[in-house]
């Protein structure tokens, strides 16, 4: 597999209302132990605490040999070490600022939402260094054209260096288990702050750019609704995969890896329940790329888990579904009403 093994994935994330939207892809109950990773409902707080951030993220002093003998400090450096196995996370300067994943990710969240916390996900990957809580609503919701997500609220931070720690609405596509941009026709609002000595989360500000979770409910029907009314032709279906995925005229690794892309995004819109029902219009194409970027594209470097969280994080997803929208519209000669 990768860097993530599903030993990993089974210990080190929890999955709650899998009543409204099943397990996840990575579940099994062989390597469950004596506690079970999947919850019904919302996952209990203190469940994430105990089991995912029940150790500290330490600061402490880097040292190197001396060719006098014994060791010489490294100045105005620092290891963060997780306080439980001595695993190093990251080296910093002095000025980076660690964020407890409590404080950031748990407290923080209670306040900016000002209500009750209802977590369904959370985890770690990095062997700790980055973590996660998707805070959602109860209830699937579901469109009139038949298109079922979860709205929710996403908080994410590192120990590596690798992100900011970031609050971003997102949509949770039940289908497919995919997270898709909350907000189609713009960028998706989220909040950064940086790993800085006097980093603060500034509620009143951070509730204004992201206008919180229930508001996306509106925001993503209409979407859903829009490009549901978009009729794409198989004409223009295949126009599309030549304007997304170009066949080299050459022979070779590039001809035959954009061949097996297009077959795979030809079952997907054929035959796959997760974007076929919704064949024959723009929704199913974002629904196509969005699901075979999740799910079938080949992954280098880091675990699928990993690549999908990171991209739902950094923008990746919005820039993934927009950019869907904009080749789309350039094929069918028309703006579309969610990519103006």
């Amino acid at each position: 597999m990768s860097r993530e093994s599903l030993e990993w994935l089974n210990a080190n994330t929890l999955i709650g209302f899998t009543g409204k939207r099943g397990t996840a892809w990575h579940y099994r109950a062989s390597m469950q132990g004596e506690e079970l990773n999947h919850y019904v409902g919302p996952i209990p707080v203190d469940d994430v605490k105990r089991r995912l951030f029940g150790w500290k993220a330490l600061s402490q002093p880097i040292y190197v040999e001396d060719p006098r003998g014994g060791l010489a400090q490294v100045p105005d450096r620092q290891a963060i070490l997780r306080s439980d196995n001595g695993h190093v996370m990251g080296i910093f300067s002095d000025s980076y600022e660690p964020h407890p994943y409590v404080e950031w990710l748990i407290n923080n969240v209670s306040r900016l939402l000002d209500a009750d916390l209802s977590i369904g996900s959370a985890g770690l990957l990095k062997g700790g260094a980055v973590a996660w809580v998707s805070v959602e609503v109860p209830d699937n919701i579901v469109t009139p054209e038949g298109v079922e997500f979860r709205p929710h609220l996403f908080a994410a931070t590192s120990f590596d260096g690798s992100l900011a720690t970031t609050f971003k609405r997102a949509v949770t596509n039940v289908v497919c288990d995919n997270t898709m941009a909350a907000g189609l026709a713009e960028s998706g609002q989220h909040v950064k702050i940086k790993h800085s000595r006097h980093s603060k989360l500034r509620l009143a500000e951070a509730r204004h750019a992201l206008n919180i979770v229930y508001a996306l409910a509106d925001e993503f029907s209409s979407a859903v609704r829009d490009l549901c009314r978009v009729e794409v032709t198989g004409r223009q279906w295949l126009k599309f995969l030549d304007a997304h995925t170009p066949m080299p005229n050459q022979q070779g690794r590039g001809r035959t890896m954009a061949e097996n892309r297009r077959d795979t995004l030809a079952k997907l819109w054929n035959h796959d329940l997760r974007v076929a029902p919704w064949r024959g219009t723009a929704w199913g194409v974002v629904q196509a790329i969005n699901t075979f970027t999740h799910h079938e594209q080949n992954v280098r470097g880091a675990v699928r888990a990993e690549r999908n969280m990171l991209r739902a994080v950094t923008g990746g997803i919005d820039d993934l579904d927009r950019g869907t929208l904009r080749t789309l519209s350039t094929v069918l000669d028309r703006p579309l009403t969610s990519a103006a």
